[in-house]
C-alpha cells in the first residue's frame, strides 16, 4: 500500500508538470501571435571577396612552400598596386568612373507558394537605397514553379531592379521551370548550368472529385453561391461540362498572359515554340534562346572577383516561439519522412 501511495503521488506530480508545461506553452504561443514586434527581421551582408580570399589563403598555407607563399604574396601586392593605380587614373577622368562596381547576390529558393518573395521584396528594397547605375544584382534562383499570383509578385519585384537601371543577372544552377522561368526571364542576362532544367511554360490545375463517393454513401453536398462562375470545378459537388469549359478558358487566359510576359522580356525568343509546357536541359535551352549563357553561379562570381565588390544580401526574419515550434516540427517530420524516401543510386 505504501508503494502504491508513492507511485500515485509520483504520477500526480508528473501529470501536473506536463499539464503546466502545456498551459505555459499555449499561453506563450498565443502571446507571441498577438504581440508581433514591428521590427520583424534584419538584413545580413557578407563580403564574398573577403570570403574567397580567406579560402585561398587557407588553402595556400596548407599546400605551398615558404618560397611559393612569398611569390604569391608578391603577386597579390602587385595586383593591389595596379588596382589602386587604375582607380587613381579613373579619378582623374571623373568621379563617376572612380567607384568600384557593387555586385549584390540574392538567393531565391521557391516553393509552391513562392513564400521566399516575403524576404526578396525586403532585400531588393534595401539594395535600391544604395545601388547606382553600373552596379549589378545576381539572383541565384531555384524553383519548379507554383501559384500564379505568388510568382507574378516575385517577377514584379525583379522588375523593380531593372526599372532603376541596375543590371540584373539570374543564375539557375538546378531548375527554373514554370513560375520559376516567369521570374528568370526578367533578367538582363540569364545564365544556367548545362544540366539545369529550364522552361515548362504552361499552366495546370488539378483536383480530385468525391461526388460519386458521397452519393454511394447517401451523403448530400450543398453549395450555395451567387454569380454564375463563382464556382466552376469543386471537390465534392457534381462537376458540369460548362464548369469544365470555364476552367479551361481561365487556364488558357493565364497561359496567354504568361507568353505575353515572356515576349516583353525576351523579344528574340520564339515564345510559341517553347510555350508547350515542355522543359529542357541547359544546353538545349541555350539553343532555343531560353537562356543566354551556360555558366554556373559560382563561375560567374569567381570571374567578377577582380572587377567588383561582391556582397551577399539576405533578409532574416525573427522567429517567435510559435515559428520556432513550427520549424522544429517541420524538421522532425522531414527527418522521419526522409529516412523512408527513395533515393537515386
Amino acid at each position: 500500500m505504501e508503494y502504491l501511495a508513492e507511485y500515485a503521488l509520483f504520477l500526480a506530480k508528473a501529470v501536473t508538470i506536463v499539464a503546466a508545461l502545456v498551459v505555459i506553452t499555449g499561453i506563450a504561443i498565443t502571446f507571441a501571435s498577438r504581440h508581433k514586434r514591428s521590427a520583424s527581421g534584419h538584413l545580413e551582408v557578407i563580403n564574398l571577396n573577403r570570403k574567397y580570399d580567406e579560402m585561398s589563403h587557407t588553402l595556400a598555407d596548407s599546400l605551398l612552400s615558404g618560397e611559393e607563399l612569398k611569390q604569391k604574396h608578391k603577386q597579390e601586392k602587385r595586383r593591389r598596386r595596379e588596382e589602386r593605380k587604375k582607380e587613381k587614373m579613373e579619378l582623374k577622368k571623373g568621379r563617376s568612373g572612380a567607384q568600384r562596381k557593387h555586385l549584390f547576390v540574392l538567393e531565391f529558393e521557391g516553393d509552391i507558394h513562392a513564400s521566399a518573395v516575403t524576404h526578396l521584396r525586403e532585400e531588393i528594397s534595401a539594395i535600391l537605397t544604395l545601388a547606382a547605375p553600373g552596379d549589378e544584382v545576381l539572383l541565384r534562383l531555384e524553383s519548379s514553379g507554383g501559384v500564379v499570383h505568388g510568382y507574378g509578385l516575385a517577377a514584379s519585384q525583379l522588375q523593380r531592379i531593372r526599372e532603376h537601371d541596375i543590371a540584373l543577372t539570374v543564375a539557375v544552377d538546378k531548375v527554373a521551370a514554370s513560375g520559376g522561368y516567369l521570374m528568370a526571364c526578367v533578367a538582363d542576362r540569364l545564365i544556367a548550368a548545362p544540366f539545369s532544367i529550364i522552361g515548362s511554360v504552361g499552366v495546370v490545375t488539378q483536383m480530385p472529385n468525391f461526388n460519386r463517393l458521397l452519393k454511394k454513401h447517401d451523403v448530400d453536398f450543398e453549395q450555395l453561391y451567387a454569380g454564375e462562375y463563382k464556382r466552376t470545378l469543386t471537390l465534392f459537388g457534381e462537376n458540369t461540362e460548362k464548369g469544365r469549359e470555364k476552367m479551361q478558358q481561365e487556364l488558357e487566359e493565364v497561359h496567354r498572359l504568361f507568353k505575353e510576359f515572356i515576349r516583353q522580356q525576351r523579344s528574340k525568343l520564339d515564345v510559341d515554340r517553347i510555350a508547350t509546357g515542355e522543359h529542357w536541359m541547359g544546353t538545349r535551352a541555350l539553343e532555343l534562346g531560353l537562356i543566354d549563357e551556360l555558366c554556373t553561379s559560382d563561375d560567374y562570381l569567381m570571374r567578377a572577383r577582380d572587377s567588383a565588390t561582391i556582397v551577399a544580401v539576405s533578409y532574416v526574419a525573427k522567429e517567435g516561439l510559435k515559428e520556432k515550434l513550427a520549424s522544429l516540427m517541420r524538421s522532425r517530420a522531414a527527418g522521419f519522412l526522409g529516412a523512408r524516401r527513395p533515393m537515386l543510386p
